[in-house]
């Protein structure tokens, strides 16, 4: 038989390293799914993301139910445990689909030496990207540090077509594997219950997210994506980051919008989200190349930046207390759903790097600590494009105001009272103008909700300062 080793491709359709296995069952034998709860990754993790996680494994596993097969499920280190399982199975082959953190490309290449050493074939795939790293570079072979110019050749290279599920005679019948354990629980594998309301896991959900997103919202997307209160996104992020849907399949069915787009308009839109798709690919690209990057500023400056990093101010951001109306909303959607809108994710960003003057890094970590989309290139990139230390990052004079982007992306304030209850009764011109408004508007208005913890003014001249300090001006 052969293993398929499931990491991030939590998905039957359209896994190209699984169908790499399965249409190879004549002549390699059947295939045999397995997941590792890896307590490396594990360590990583948060009850927002391994709930879903969870959740998403339970629909794989009854995915394979249904074709008489099933998920073999172990805990360990997987450097071990898959020769291990090979050996004990009589196993000649072991497939997955590429990771492309440093920590994938360490721990991958143990397995591969693992594997050769009791004589066990192996092969990895790329599954989650349309283009793996290095496949899309500058005319000197040099990977891509601006954006623009590798969505111009991601958009124009050719994109592979999805593959089917596996037949039920390609797998391994339930009956022949071993004894199945049960999928572990939150608390066994030392994590609390969460408390956001995190979507619904498995490829079933994800199809339907996508086919909403196709059927309506994609034709606007160009335009409304960036209003929060619109509903005009695909939702699609945590399925991207954990595989329940695939790359191929995605593009397709917006390929298929594409065609039935009425307008060049509605076709532009289309084309700005599959521009969003290329970017996630840009920062796995970006990361591939410099792993550095998890921990260290991509682009250096002269001195060190002396970032302020007052732990109430810190704290008043993650609470969603800082009295600036979007800053809250967001953090508190954050909290309330283990998601925020992208615009959102933006304007938090700068206000916590450029209003409070904050290391990005201890930003990242609140996100990894909440997001069920937790993607270490796509949060990385994010991050450090906020905070002016990036790859084609916004330049460090261009601020956020908070106030102006509130009032230009949620003009009627529907997202901010959603999230924040103490402004639901406020007028939106004074929930736009709170920054400036009397303490008796305030008191009469909102009384309940916190005054703005700095003035944005203020410190935007303290963010210019201090990036001119580190650019040795």
């Amino acid at each position: 038989m052969q293993l398929h080793w499931h990491r991030d491709d939590l998905r039957a359709a359209d896994n190209l390293a699984l169908a790499t296995a399965t249409d190879h069952a004549d002549e390699r034998g059947p295939v045999a799914p397995v997941f590792v709860f890896d307590d490396e990754v594990l360590a990583y993790g948060s009850p927002n993301r391994v709930a879903f996680m969870l959740d998403a494994l339970a629909r794989l596993r009854e995915a394979y139910r249904d074709r008489g097969s099933d998920l073999l499920v172990r805990r360990g280190d997987p450097r071990t445990v898959l020769p291990g399982l090979a050996t004990d199975l009589g196993a000649g082959r072991v497939t997955w689909a590429e990771g492309y953190s440093g920590l994938a490309n360490e721990r991958d290449a143990d397995v591969r030496r693992r594997l050769d050493a009791v004589d066990v074939a192996r092969e990895s795939v790329t599954d989650a990207l349309h283009h793996e790293p290095g496949s899309i570079t500058t005319n000197d072979g040099e990977p891509y540090s601006v954006y623009t110019y590798f969505w111009k050749k991601w958009r124009d290279r050719p994109k592979s077509d999805p593959v089917d599920a596996p037949d039920a005679d390609a797998l391994v019948d339930a009956e022949e594997l071993p004894e199945p354990e049960p999928l572990p629980t939150l608390a066994e594998l030392g994590f609390e219950e969460p408390t956001a309301d995190v979507q619904t896991a498995g490829t079933a959900a994800a199809r339907d997210r996508l086919t909403a997103f196709c059927d309506g919202p994609i034709y606007d997307y160009e335009e409304r994506r960036d209003y929060p209160a619109d509903g005009c996104t695909s939702r699609l992020s945590a399925d991207l980051r954990w595989g329940t849907i695939g790359i191929r399949e995605v593009y397709e069915e917006t390929a298929a919008a594409a065609d039935l787009a009425d307008s060049e308009s509605e076709r532009g839109s289309v084309e700005e989200f599959q521009s969003q798709l290329a970017w996630r690919e840009f920062y796995h690209h970006v990361l591939f190349f410099n792993p550095e990057v998890v921990s260290a500023n991509y682009r250096q400056y002269e001195h060190p930046i002396d970032w302020r990093n007052d732990t109430d101010e810190l704290q008043a951001w993650k609470d969603g207390e800082t009295g600036y109306p979007i800053v809250d909303a967001g953090m508190r959607q954050l909290r309330e759903e283990g998601y925020m809108h992208n615009r959102v994710r933006m304007i938090v960003a700068s206000f916590l790097t450029k209003d409070l003057l904050v290391d990005w890094r201890e930003g990242y970590a609140h996100f990894r600590e909440h997001l069920v989309d937790h993607d270490t290139a796509n949060d990385n990139g994010g991050w450090q494009w906020a905070a002016s230390t990036g790859t084609d990052a916004q330049p460090y004079f261009r601020i956020f105001n908070p106030m102006t982007q509130g009032e230009r992306y949620d003009p009627d304030a529907e997202y901010i009272t959603e999230y924040v209850p103490e402004l639901r009764d406020a007028d939106p011109s004074l929930i736009h103008g709170w920054h400036e408004a009397s303490e008796l508007m305030r008191e009469q208005g909102a009384p309940e909700y916190a005054r703005p913890i700095v003035d944005h003014g203020d410190r935007r001249e303290q963010a210019l300062s201090m990036f001119e300090s580190a650019r040795g001006e």
